[in-house]
């Protein structure tokens, strides 16, 4: 299975997650990426900060499958959007 990492970015900052997920393939990546983007914003109480950041998730080599800005977690349906 391919390993996708789901890294941060806030404005120049990148925060990286160095151990990423097995997955299926770029649909669950993104299921998972919604799931993880809610979950930071619970977690952080609704940080207004956090709705101008992205996950920007990569494949093993480092390019990006998707690109998935916070804001799009909150109000979207269950329809994969690719970047």
């Amino acid at each position: 299975m391919p390993r996708y990492f789901f890294n941060t970015r806030m404005g120049d900052t990148l925060i990286p997650d160095p151990e990423g997920a097995e997955l299926r393939d770029p649909d669950q990546a993104w299921r998972v990426a919604r799931a993880t983007i809610r979950r930071i914003l619970d977690d952080n109480g609704g940080d207004q900060r956090l709705l101008a950041a992205c996950l920007e998730v990569t494949d093993t080599n480092g390019d990006i499958v998707l690109e998935f800005p916070f804001t799009e977690a909150l109000d979207i349906g269950d329809k994969p959007l690719r970047h």
